[in-house]
């Protein structure tokens, strides 16, 4: 039995291969999972029943286990159908979360276009399809360094 927050096998393996630099991505229910990953990616789905698990409580289980340099979100364009006034109310809960495991890291939007182009590149290691109903939810991580104790 493990000691950790983060008990699931594949995604261990893949945060355990993962180096600097590579990315990680925490997608919604809406997210396009299957067309939208990167060449040598692996995904798990771990869609159990509509909004379990959410994003934010993978992040929360990522973060116990993976220096994380960079997050991005799926930046909106203000056209865009599905766009609200102001940042989605789940990114405050991001931060939060980020706020609460000590990092220092904001969140860096990259517009939905854009954001699909680097979830398609070589470095991209993982993506965990969540349930997710929150609109904006997707989250792109980039893997820190581990530094010396």
């Amino acid at each position: 039995m493990l000691h950790t927050t983060l008990l699931h096998p594949e995604i261990l393996k893949c945060c355990a291969q993962a180096g600097h630099h590579s990315k990680i991505l925490i997608a919604d229910g809406n997210y396009p999972a299957a067309s939208k990953i990167g060449p040598r990616a692996q995904l798990v789905s771990l869609q159990l029943m509509p909004g379990i698990p959410t994003v934010a409580q993978v992040l929360k289980a990522i973060l116990s286990e993976v220096p994380i340099d960079v997050i991005n979100t799926m930046g909106i364009e203000p056209t865009d159908e599905y766009a609200s006034a102001g940042d989605p109310p789940v990114w405050n809960e991001f931060r939060q979360i980020l706020k609460d495991a000590g990092s220092t890291r904001q969140l860096e939007p990259i517009v939905k276009w854009d954001f699909y182009d680097a979830v398609e590149s070589g470095d991209h290691v993982l993506t965990i399809q969540t349930a997710d109903q929150a609109l904006w939810a997707n989250l792109l991580l980039s893997v820190g360094v581990r530094t010396p104790a």
